[in-house]
């Protein structure tokens, strides 16, 4: 997850719940592994109630992405920030307030701004505001020319005018997969180019980038790009003409090139779109007879049994249950997965993102998870059911975390949904 801590520009986090992890951040901008909700980036005074813990920390993290186009961790990616640009870089150097409203269909602000515009009517006068993102539109007086075939790089031509400061979304082909739902994960393709200077932006489609995976609607990226999906079928080509106010603002990109007043174009091809909610398919397989044994339990958290008598392993193991089709994981790529987990000790479970309906994401080899996943997710393929039997060496070593005991062995079950 990324999708690094929540800075000042996330729309959700306010510190970094990685700091709770036992030993300190792991790897610099990590995510935490488990954390307690109640928790926002220091550890919280001792509590007498028993408060819900979950294994992945549901504070939304600063996307990344092999491909560079989020805020890539240092050297991944060569092609740097672009589409997946949180808003904590678009306010770099600046001190306006956060702005969640970014799509005609939301009223959302973040609470804490609500609340100073509420207390403090003269602050809020006394402060720059953001220009507010256009309506959305499927036409303007003048568009760019889109040409080549869905799922090959775009030839995008520029009008000689310059654009008027439309916001066009517009569906140049049509798919026909399944209708894109906000908050899906999505895997797009595109190309871009500055309207205003003519210049060609780097693409997904250039040697050597990827994909990008991103959750449509969720604020995570640019309106350009968050706006550009939900609605539409998978397997279209969507035309996007972003102002400014869609894009990078009033700070502009100077990595890119782009200036604070460019209108960007996307041709935008939607490759897939992965329900929250879903799981991999396939027949299941047993895992080894020394292994924790996994009933498959549909959308529902899978039922594992410890097997008695059996020591825990000192190293890890893993087991593969359904064999994916889709392409190896790499390291320093964004994954999507659902996951069940619980103590080889007794048995007991400890978090599911099924229970909460809402598959996670997380960058590969970075740090953000602990290593047993790391090193046993990496090298599976897209579509796969893997087994996790992480020791304490790979976990949280001697230290307790929430309901985890100190030297705990845990034993995980993984759908790997996707990964760009």
């Amino acid at each position: 997850m990324s999708e690094n801590a929540p800075g000042p520009g996330d729309p959700r986090g306010t510190s970094d719940p990685a700091a709770l992890r036992p030993g300190g951040v792991m790897g610099g901008t990590g995510e935490s592994i488990v954390v307690r909700k109640a928790e926002t980036g220091r550890r919280a005074a001792p509590s007498t109630e028993e408060e819900p813990e979950v294994f992945a920390s549901t504070v939304r993290r600063k996307p990344q992405s092999e491909a560079g186009y989020d805020e890539a961790p240092p050297g991944v990616g060569r092609l740097g920030v672009i589409l997946g640009t949180v808003l904590a870089v678009l306010l770099v150097g600046s001190g306006v307030t956060l702005w969640l409203a970014n799509r005609p269909d939301s009223g959302d602000v973040a609470p804490a701004a609500a609340a100073d515009s509420a207390q403090s009517p003269s602050a809020e006068a006394s402060e720059p505001t953001e220009p507010t993102v256009p309506p959305i539109k499927d036409t303007a007086a003048v568009l760019p020319k889109v040409s080549g075939a869905v799922g090959t790089k775009a030839r995008i031509e520029v009008p000689k005018e310059q654009a008027d400061g439309t916001f066009v979304v517009k569906t140049l082909t049509e798919g026909d997969g399944p209708v894109v739902k906000k908050n899906d994960w999505v895997t797009v393709d595109y190309t871009a180019k500055d309207w205003t200077t003519g210049k060609d932006i780097p693409s997904s489609y250039d040697k050597g980038a990827k994909p990008q995976l991103f959750q449509a609607g969720a604020g995570e990226l640019i309106a350009a790009l968050d706006s550009s999906v939900a609605g539409r079928k998978v397997g279209s080509r969507v035309l996007v003409v972003a102002p400014p106010e869609a894009a990078f603002r009033e700070q502009g990109n100077s990595q890119l090139g782009v200036g604070a007043k460019d209108t960007l174009v996307f041709a935008v091809d939607i490759v897939r779109a992965t329900d929250p909610t879903a799981i991999v398919s396939g027949t299941p397989t047993d895992a080894p007879a020394d292994l924790p044994q996994v009933k498959d339990n549909g959308k529902k958290a899978a039922e594992i049994t410890v097997p008695k008598g059996v020591a825990a392993p000192k190293a890890l193991k893993s087991a593969v249950l359904i064999k994916g089709k889709g392409p190896k994981v790499e390291s320093g790529q964004k994954v999507v997965v659902q996951y069940t987990g619980l103590l080889y000790s007794n048995g007991k479970k400890f978090d599911s993102s099924l229970d909460r309906g809402s598959a996670f994401s997380f960058v590969t080899g970075g740090g953000q998870v602990i290593e047993g996943w790391d090193k046993g997710l990496v090298g599976q393929t897209v579509g796969s059911r893997v087994e996790l039997v992480i020791p304490p060496s790979l976990g949280y070593k001697d230290q307790a975390q929430g309901s985890i005991p100190a030297n705990s062995t845990l034993v995980f079950v993984v759908d790997i949904l996707d990964a760009g």
